[in-house]
């Protein structure tokens, strides 16, 4: 707005002003002869209680509100306030983020011809000072002051103990028990680190985990129900995307986009989350390599600052950097990091180890015990993990390492059915809802494992294998109103037989 509206509005004002002061003096001076007023013009005043709570209500509104002049696209007309920031130009030109990405994209698609254009009679003599008189007018808006943010702080009082974490995951995870404690601890811990702050001298360092674990040993779902117990956002990244920063991949900071966008874009909350990096083997050091490691060393370097805790720019909304979408700071000093990776030729490198004092002698026994040994990962140390592929930086700012143990059919029968959302019990809730009794004999639950057992990828395979057999039951019920119990048995598994299905008061098979 130029100078001369505003002197145009000052006019208006005074004039507005001097005729409401014609109008009362006149009010004042209506009476009789006598100079009395005319009882008949005389009116009720409100009370003076009432004018003062009107006084102070405006006075509280104007302290809330401030004036304020919104920019207006060039293009469309719409109010920053609808359109999000302007794209300022040259000459006072605003264009807000929609016009701007559309007009680009019609350029580079090749639906604009400039060469016509140029052509076009009239067009040389647009100039930018023609715009800038083109230009939609800014609005005077009412804006709210806006309120300083609270920070709220955690209370260590309110942070369950390890004991009652690890009770609410044995809940709904089967085995794993020293896993479970040791993420409970290191929980724990984070959090109360995060609740204490730098209160004084002693800073604690962050507690992040590096989980190791074979294909389906329930590393991902750990740190689900982990986060879903402790209420806080959780972000789930392969660390196979991830590339060094300027190549074809994702970009290292993006896992915590990934989690503002889990924590609805709230920046005080995403910075108490956790963030999982599945696959975090397959970014291990290349070996004998002469290129540059875009997708392995160079990750890991680029991770060292984000594990330890730095700002980090992201955008708000969007999944990658750009020109049209703002950036936000989020601080990764406090967020949980948990990595976690199968590491397949790891069990090697520790046998190796371990082997080299028991080549011959009364020590070839203690070879063959470590030839037959299961549990093999739990031996691992971090120059284990460093002969792996792993540098030493980015292993120092994982302090907690732990390991998972591979699923036998004794766990794989226990995770059918025991926790509280058990694969059976999800079934069982699906035919209940058409008032059908699903029942499952132990040696069919035995079957599942032992075909899960075959596949080789843990309890990933539970849930494939239950779907197979049940989809001819779950088409065939909703069919006949007379079903009353369905009962899975081993033959059915096999494809030997049928499942016994149970009528009101009868006993036959019908289906297989």
């Amino acid at each position: 707005m130029s100078d001369q509206d505003f002197i145009l509005v000052d006019e208006e004002d005074k004039e507005r002003s001097t005729e409401n002061n014609t109008e009362k003096n006149t009010g004042n001076n209506t009476g009789g002869e006598d100079g009395q007023p005319d009882r008949d013009a005389v009116t009720e005043s409100p009370s003076a209680g009432t004018v003062k709570d009107e006084i102070a209500a405006a006075e509280k509104k104007e302290e809330d509100s401030e004036d304020e002049y919104e920019k207006i696209c060039f293009i469309c007309h719409r109010p920053e306030s609808v359109t999000g920031k302007m794209i300022e130009l040259p000459n006072h030109i605003t264009v807000c983020p929609d016009c701007m990405q559309k007009s680009f994209d019609a350029m580079t698609s090749g639906a604009v011809d400039l060469n016509r254009l140029m052509n076009t009679p009239g067009i040389q003599f647009l100039n930018l000072s023609d715009l800038e008189n083109m230009q939609p007018r800014q609005q005077k808006i009412k804006k709210k002051k806006e309120k300083p943010k609270e920070f709220h702080q955690l209370d260590i009082r309110k942070i369950p103990a390890p004991h009652k974490i690890k009770a609410r995951l044995d809940e709904y995870v089967v085995g794993q028990e020293y896993a479970k404690k040791a993420m409970s601890v290191a929980v724990y811990n984070h959090y109360k680190r995060v609740a204490a702050g730098a209160a004084d001298d002693i800073e604690i360092e962050k507690s992040n985990m590096l989980m190791i674990g074979p294909t389906g040993s329930g590393k991902t779902y750990l740190v689900k129900t982990l986060a879903r117990l402790l209420d806080v956002p959780l972000a789930i990244t392969d660390a196979t995307s991830l590339t060094e920063a300027g190549y074809i991949g994702d970009d290292i900071e993006s896992v915590v986009s990934k989690l503002l966008a889990a924590a609805d874009n709230d920046v005080e909350k995403a910075e108490q989350g956790i963030i999982f990096i599945d696959e975090i083997d397959k970014i291990a050091k290349k070996q004998n390599s002469n290129q540059r490691d875009v997708s392995g060393e160079s990750v890991q370097q680029g991770m060292l600052k984000l594990l330890e805790g730095s700002d980090v720019e992201v955008p708000v909304g969007a999944n990658s950097k750009n020109a049209m979408v703002p950036l936000t700071t989020v601080n990764t000093k406090n967020i949980l990091f948990i990595c976690a990776g199968a590491f397949p030729d790891l069990e090697g490198i520790i046998r190796e180890r371990l082997q080299k004092k028991t080549s011959m002698g009364f020590n070839a026994e203690l070879k063959d015990k470590y030839e037959n040994d299961k549990d093999i990962l739990s031996k691992v140390t971090v120059e284990d993990l460093r002969k792996f592929g792993m540098i030493p930086e980015f292993l120092g700012r994982l302090p907690i390492i732990f390991t998972l143990k591979g699923l036998d059919k004794d766990m794989l029968v226990k995770i059918l059915k025991e926790p509280k959302n058990a694969i059976l019990k999800q079934y069982q809730k699906l035919l209940a809802l058409d008032e059908v009794r699903l029942d499952f004999n132990n040696d069919a639950l035995e079957a599942i494992a032992e075909k899960a057992m075959k596949k080789d990828t843990g309890a990933r395979a539970l849930r494939a294998i239950i779907e197979e057999f049940m989809l001819d039951i779950m088409y065939e019920i909703p069919k006949d109103d007379s079903i009353g119990e369905v009962i899975i048995t081993r033959e059915y598994i096999e494809g030997t037989g049928g499942p016994v299905i149970r009528l009101r008061g009868q006993e036959m098979p019908l289906l297989g």
